[in-house]
């Protein structure tokens, strides 16, 4: 009839009903409680440290909130239940004691008592926990602060030293803004789908950042637990510290020169084989085994080079395991299968699995399979899916609640799904094991890790012992990890494609910008998470090229796309699923032409297709070269040139390793760019043209290119780029 949870559903940024706020009140100020209430309520009084008080309706029950538009929009704007809001402040909390309380309802029939309630008021103050600082320290003496109560502390607040001219990059993939600086923002990980720079959350988060502009000074918030951030004239910080103590690390240099240290403390990136700078194809779509060998075909009918097809929609939904329409014995005991255990009718949607892999690598195409790290529980599991979630239960292989028991997904994606708990050795060896028969029969070379940030709530535990933010931030990483183990214990190289992570994130993989529809501000959005995301130290960056969900792009925005993609670390497509509907709404150069009408779209993403192709030996090298030194392999012209303040008039302009200047058409109708050149002398790529940088210019800007230069010095050794 009725429920409260004192810290609700565990939603980073949306309250829930049924919860208390703040979660951690403050002594003398009172509390609101919420409760959610069957419709058939009529009336609801809390009983509070000896008294009472009656909670008051606030609204209707409450449906299903309007998504955007596509396939995984109604998912995402949630089924809210048809509960009904019951709230009231509470009177204020003292400050030496606990306060017990619980609620009674009532329908006119019957009546109903939720169980007991404890909440403990806390206060600031200038003691109570241990800030240490390491390096050279900014922080401003006098302006720590410790909230606690009389059993614990749980966040502290302190400020670091700001200069009126300085800039602050960082705190992950940002998809807002480059430049933090009079702006304010948190680090905990989270699925937004679409429109993540307007709602200033991110799948990548860290609380990590890079002071430029002054002396040249970076810091890091040594903690998984949540931390906030505002920068103003000082740069406060708080951060949840239910231990009590927190660590601050700060380095002083250039932004390389921090990287390179800083990634040996957290974790630092590995090369990749050179394949995975071509060309990424895929459309959630391409379900069946002659669309995706069609898709390829076409690819070579339009001379447009391909080096990864990434097949999404390949498994029976329910596993994530089998290919579906695969028929099997279902292994009662979860044990994994192997290839030979299974039977692929000639009819179904995959009748030869390791044959289509085997003929996409004769054409030099490699294969990534998606993943998602949960374990269905709706609608009823059957099969291989009832017993592999019985596995789990039996064995206790999932993240667990505070209570004890099995979480299950609150997320608006799979909900009530259960989720391994990969730091758990034996668990995260059965759940690979499932799996390995992909790479080691099947020959599939690297895995699409979707996902990652399902685990919400403050009290989940983790077999490593972590609990809470701690453990929900670092689940990312510890995913992607896994299946990097299992690929390169079957001899492969740990390839996962990944769009949630956090700090460490950058020793595992690729990442992509995760979901966006096909619009110029989502252009926008996109790349500044890709100019932020490797200033943090994440090397192999891409998007989805000009969105993957909604209507198709206009011709105009796919072009400005392609060429940006084709200058970006890992170029690739993506679609959304569309039913099949018509017309198709797949990204490919063909279908966006035969939508748009326009003639150029198919040669010109064909020329940017094959200039892709002759960057990869340059890219691989200044991969290589960003793993030695720490020197981002996308860098915002910002990080280059900090102290010049025209640089910051210029957040989409960027290098591509040591040697490439781009700026990047992001504005719909432009025909002119102004970029700003970095120090150094700098030849124009399309004109052949040598100009002296530390300096802004106007050039043309036609909508089938994009202004390149080369440094001067090293434009003999990339001569294969003049033929751009």
């Amino acid at each position: 009839m009725i429920r409260h949870r004192p810290f609700g559903s565990g939603h980073a940024y949306q309250p829930s009903i049924d919860q208390r706020l703040p979660v951690r009140p403050l002594a003398g100020e009172p509390v609101n409680l919420g409760v959610a209430g069957a419709a058939s309520v009529t009336a609801v009084r809390c009983e509070w440290d000896g008294g009472a008080f009656d909670l008051h309706r606030e609204g209707a029950p409450t449906g299903p909130t309007a998504g955007a538009e596509g396939h995984l929009a109604t998912a995402a704007g949630g089924q809210r239940g048809r509960s009904v809001r019951w709230a009231a402040d509470s009177p204020p909390l003292p400050a030496d004691r606990p306060v017990r309380y619980r609620f009674v309802a009532t329908d006119g029939i019957r009546t109903r008592r939720t169980r007991w309630f404890d909440v403990r008021a806390a206060a600031w103050s200038p003691t109570g926990g241990t800030l240490t600082t390491h390096g050279t320290s900014r922080l401003v003496p006098g302006t720590t602060s410790w909230l606690a109560d009389p059993e614990r502390v749980h966040r502290v607040r302190f400020a670091l030293r700001l200069t009126a001219d300085e800039h602050v990059v960082g705190f992950g993939e940002r998809f807002d803004r480059l430049d933090q600086r009079r702006h304010a923002l948190d680090a905990t990980v989270f699925e937004q789908y679409k429109g993540q720079g307007a709602a200033g959350r991110t799948y990548l988060p860290m609380p990590f950042a890079h002071v430029l502009g002054g002396d040249g000074w970076a810091f890091h918030v040594d903690t998984a637990e949540r931390t906030w951030y505002d920068v103003g004239d000082l740069l406060w910080i708080e951060a949840d510290v239910p231990g009590g103590h927190l660590d601050v690390r700060f380095y002083d240099g250039s932004p390389g020169e921090v990287l390179d240290r800083w990634l040996g403390e957290v974790g630092r990136p590995e090369p990749m084989p050179d394949w995975v700078f071509r060309l990424w194809a895929s459309g959630n779509e391409w379900n069946t085994q002659e669309r995706v060998s069609t898709e390829m075909a076409l690819h070579r009918k339009h001379d447009i080079p391909v080096g990864v097809v990434v097949v999404e929609a390949w498994s029976d939904e329910s596993t994530f395991v089998a290919f579906r329409d695969a028929q099997y014995q279902v292994h009662d005991d979860g044990r994994p299968h192997r290839l030979a255990d299974f039977t692929f009718p000639p009819d179904g949607a995959w009748p030869d699995p390791k044959g289509m892999v085997d003929d996409l690598h004769a054409d030099g195409v490699k294969v990534v399979l998606w993943q998602i790290p949960l374990q269905k529980m709706r609608p009823h599991p059957t099969g291989q899916s009832a017993a592999d979630a019985a596995t789990m239960l039996a064995r206790g292989y999932g993240v667990r609640e505070g209570d004890g028991r099995p979480y299950r997904n609150r997320g608006w994606w799979f909900p009530t799904a259960l989720m391994p708990d990969l730091t758990n050795t034996e668990a995260r060896d059965w759940w690979l094991a499932k799996r390995r028969y992909l790479v080691e029969d099947v020959g599939i070379d690297g895995f699409k890790t979707d996902g990652g940030e399902h685990a919400w709530g403050h009290d989940l535990r983790y077999a490593d012992g972590s609990a809470g933010a701690t453990g929900n931030n670092r689940f990312p990483v510890h995913y992607a990890a896994a299946y990097g183990s299992l690929l390169r214990s079957c001899g492969k190289a740990p390839v996962t494609f990944s769009r949630a992570g956090f700090t460490g994130s950058q020793a595992h993989g690729l990442f992509w910008a995760g979901d966006e529809d096909s619009t110029w501000e989502a252009m926008r959005s996109s790349l500044r998470a890709g100019l932020t995301a490797p200033a943090c130290g994440i090397v192999y960056w891409g998007w989805d090229l000009a969105g993957f969900s909604g209507p198709v792009p206009s011709a105009e925005l796919y072009l400005r796309a392609t060429a940006l993609s084709a200058l970006l670390p890992i170029m690739q497509y993506h679609s959304e699923y569309n039913h099949h509907r018509t017309p198709s709404r797949d990204r490919t150069p063909w279908n966006i032409a035969a939508q748009t009408g326009d003639p150029r779209v198919l040669p010109v993403f064909r020329r940017y297709a094959h200039l892709r192709e002759r960057l990869v030996p340059y890219l691989a090298s200044s991969a290589a070269r960003t793993i030695e030194t720490g020197w981002p392999l996308l860098r915002s012209v910002c990080l280059v040139a900090p102290e010049d303040p025209r640089a910051w008039q210029h957040p989409y302009d960027y290098l591509l390793g040591d040697d490439l200047l781009v700026a990047p058409v992001v504005a719909e109708g432009s025909t002119t760019r102004s970029a700003y050149l970095p120090p150094g002398r700098w030849l124009d790529l399309r004109t052949h043209q040598v100009l002296d940088g530390a300096r802004e210019v106007e050039v043309p800007a036609p909508v089938d290119e994009i202004p390149v230069w080369c440094r001067l010095e090293t434009a003999e050794r990339h001569r294969e780029l003049l033929r751009s």
